[in-house]
């Protein structure tokens, strides 16, 4: 498994807990073949496994949880912005970058 601390601290609040994921992307972009892109969507690591463990192994948001050693509504807001990223991308011919 491979620890990724999210997104960078900001000066105050709670700080972020580490996410498991099962191995980094090796991939990093995606364009549309046939057609220059019209722009760009990026999406973080984290949501990134979030969406292949639900839509790829077809586990629940709590597995999800677990295996990824964070909470339900994490889960749940990691999936939902994945999804509306990806869908946006497919249908609008943007390029997807996958960064930190």
């Amino acid at each position: 498994m491979w620890p990724w601390p999210g997104r960078a601290r900001a000066r105050r609040g709670r700080p972020f807990k580490m996410r498991w994921l099962m191995m980094p992307p090796t991939v990093k972009r995606f364009t549309p073949v046939h057609v220059p892109p019209r722009g760009v969507v990026y999406i973080t690591p984290d949501e990134l496994e979030a969406f292949r463990l639900a839509e790829i192994e077809g586990l629940s948001q709590e597995a999800i949880g677990n295996r990824m050693r964070i909470s339900r509504g994490t889960v749940w807001r990691l999936l939902s912005s994945a999804k509306k990223k990806l869908a946006m991308a497919i249908v609008n011919d943007y390029e997807i970058i996958i960064s930190p």
